[in-house]
């Protein structure tokens, strides 16, 4: 288990709940490939609005439903290996965008599996 604390880089990658990569969803083959890589976390949040570089609104309200909710994938870990990992989601994202944030790992535990 990778624990980790103290300062640290974290990736956000915003694309579309819709965008496929190798004909799966994007974002799951994301968090797949940082924890292929060892990275200590990853985690994807759906919006329920926004809008990226097309300016064209995506959101949730029943009047206006969305099939393409924008899709948040945070991965946090040490600079050294995000860093390294920044090459693997420039071949993934087409669309979207990623972006770095110094930050600073107060907690990071994991469930105790041997219970």
């Amino acid at each position: 288990m990778t624990r980790l604390t103290g300062r640290a880089l974290r990736v956000t990658v915003f694309v579309g709940e819709t965008d496929l990569w190798h004909h799966k969803p994007l974002y799951t083959q994301i968090v797949a490939r940082a924890r292929e890589a060892g990275l200590a976390g990853a985690s994807v949040f759906r919006g329920i609005e926004g809008f990226g570089a097309s300016s064209l609104i995506h959101t949730q309200r029943l009047l206006s439903l969305s099939e393409d909710l924008p899709v948040a994938v945070v991965i946090v870990d040490t600079e050294e290996k995000i860093r390294a990992f920044l090459p693997r989601l420039d071949d993934m994202v087409d669309e979207g965008l990623v972006i770095l944030d110094d930050c600073e790992v107060i907690r990071h535990v994991g469930r105790d599996r041997t219970a």
